[in-house]
């Protein structure tokens, strides 16, 4: 009785709350997603070079600081960690001493921030630890009893705090521009942290309001739907683009198309003449004609490749006075970056794997310091889901439900918060001034749907339905076949560990198709079947 009570606890709270380990071994096999650098260099799959001592593992995290005077990297996750009993943060790392210049001392430091302030050192605390050259070695941080640093000399013990979601590490200090190669390995947190996906606080955005498909014939190519998009042509000062860009947008079919169901936004190398300016590229930047406030956005994507190319899925204020754009004509007042924008994704070609999500505001922008992001090694080689649940109190990005960067400053007012009013869609291809590589041709941003949900209750009738899914065999071996009512648009179907840990999500364009499970270690299993209007979940057994 106690294992079936058990059971349905945690399906009952499933949606609600994971408990998630924070750890990389950088064999593919960690939790944390969203390594970034800073005035630095880093690879998280490089071939270990010293398979020595405690270290002979394949794969490690490469660290080049070339002289930057505050070099460092780091990474963010969704939740606070609560350091009151679990306060011990600890990896490996390997500093060749053929990589130094200066006469830095050896040392290694974590650094625990606030990521959601503008400011995000000013959280601080730090911890720094002397390390050998030439020798893999493990290096804990526990911020319970070793010495700390607080930015703020007022601010309370770090294990009275909760406000921590950054760790960022620096090897051999800031302030300096002498060089530094490190390797880091088997990064652990002591302690585990609680996602919680559905606080009792936050809206519930289930009813789909508003999406593109981009459905047509099989095998023919056909424009956008003028109903839904604007081609947005216009160079907004007479002769370029923002940032020095170096394409022109066109309204041509060649650069913006729908075939198979999936958009494609093409960015093409040619020489291309239109308001008395000649440029090199041609890509194209579309402006959707629905506007929203609060929802949550679903963007079914694949990036394009090559250096230089710039694409974006993003939001503007309708009241933006921007020339040329859908809505300025009409509810033009405001400009730039008083408006607000959201980039709900943003992907760099000479930056690959790297996704990254950001807000600018008059008390941020350009570089702006909200921003956070995480690695998808097939960013242009697969779709992924690109999310954006906004709310009246926050804004949480994620990419196939991993979240990498939640906006939430204390302070709301029209200087960080103005995001109580209509947003509409942008979706483009820039080129980066310095062009890209020699062999560049073509390369194409690929949209398989965009979709915006708000808050409704779901049917009586949609609940029935799921009711009527079915999972066969059940218990499964090798294949499992999903099925629901003819009737219901099913999406996707997300399998959890009888824990609640997030294993897989099996994405399904029709009612009825079968998925490998082959890679499932035997036992018993949660499958969530979601809808765009409902969701419910179900036990699965593998054998």
């Amino acid at each position: 009785m106690q294992k079936l009570y058990t059971l349905f606890l945690c399906i009952a709270t499933l949606t609600a709350f994971s408990q998630t380990t924070v750890q990389d071994d950088f064999e593919g096999n960690g939790t944390i997603t969203s390594w970034q650098q800073d005035n630095s260099a880093i690879n998280i799959a490089f071939t270990n070079p010293v398979k020595e001592g405690i270290n002979t593992s394949n794969r490690v995290l490469k660290y080049v600081d070339n002289g930057s005077q505050y070099a460092n990297f780091y990474f963010d996750i969704a939740e606070n960690y609560d350091l009151s009993e679990n306060y011990t943060f600890s990896f490996k790392i390997y500093i060749p001493q053929s990589s130094l210049t200066g006469s830095q001392t050896n040392q290694v430091s974590l650094k625990l921030q606030n990521n959601t302030i503008g400011s995000p050192w000013t959280s601080q605390s730090e911890i720094i630890k002397a390390v050998s050259l030439n020798q893999w070695q493990t290096v804990t941080f526990n911020f319970k009893d070793d010495d700390f640093l607080n930015y703020n000399s007022n601010a309370q013990n770090p294990t009275n705090r909760s406000d921590f979601n950054r760790v960022l590490i620096q090897v051999n200090g800031e302030n300096n521009t002498d060089k530094v190669t490190a390797y880091i390995d088997d990064f652990l947190y002591d302690g585990t942290v609680t996602a919680n996906n559905n606080s009792n606080t936050d809206p519930v955005y289930d009813n789909l309001v508003w999406s593109d498909e981009f459905d047509g014939e099989t095998g023919e190519i056909v424009p956008v739907d003028s109903n839904k998009w604007f081609h947005q042509t216009q160079l907004p000062d007479g002769n370029s683009w923002f940032n020095n860009e170096l394409q022109h947008y066109t309204d041509k079919i060649e650069n913006t198309f729908i075939n198979n169901g999936v958009l494609s936004i093409v960015a093409k190398k040619e020489n291309f003449t239109d308001q008395n300016r000649t440029k090199s590229y041609t890509s194209a930047r579309l402006n959707s004609r629905y506007a929203f406030t609060y929802g949550k956005v679903e963007v079914r994507a694949k990036m394009p490749f090559g250096t230089g190319t710039w694409p974006a899925i993003w939001m503007l204020n309708k009241n933006i006075t921007e020339a040329g754009g859908f809505w300025a004509s009409t509810h033009g007042t405001t400009a730039w970056p008083a408006c607000g924008e959201i980039d709900i994704m943003e992907h760099w070609g000479n930056n690959q794997n790297y996704i990254s999500s950001a807000m600018h505001t008059t008390s941020s922008h350009g570089g702006t310091v909200n921003h956070g992001g995480q690695i998808i090694p097939t960013a242009s080689t697969a779709f992924h889901v690109y999310e954006l649940t906004w709310t009246p109190e926050r804004m949480v990005f994620s990419v196939d439900g991993n979240v990498h960067y939640i906006y939430n400053p204390e302070i709301k007012n029209n200087d960080t918060w103005p995001f109580y009013e209509d947003q509409y869609f942008l979706l483009n291809i820039a080129i980066e001034k310095g062009g890209t590589a020699q062999n560049f041709t073509e390369s194409a941003m690929e949209i398989d749907y965009i979709r915006v949900f708000q808050e409704s209750t779901a049917s009586v009738a949609v609940i029935n339905a799921l009711e009527n899914s079915k999972l066969t065999p059940n218990p499964v071996n090798e294949e499992l076949t999903i099925q629901v009512d003819e009737n219901l648009k099913f999406e996707k179907a997300t399998l959890y560990s009888i824990t609640g840990k997030k294993i897989h999500t099996f994405y399904q364009n029709s009612f009825k198709q079968t998925h490998d499970t082959s890679f499932l270690k035997s036992g018993l299993y949660l499958l969530r079947i979601e809808t765009a209007t409902a969701s419910k979940t179900f036990k699965l057994l593998k054998n």
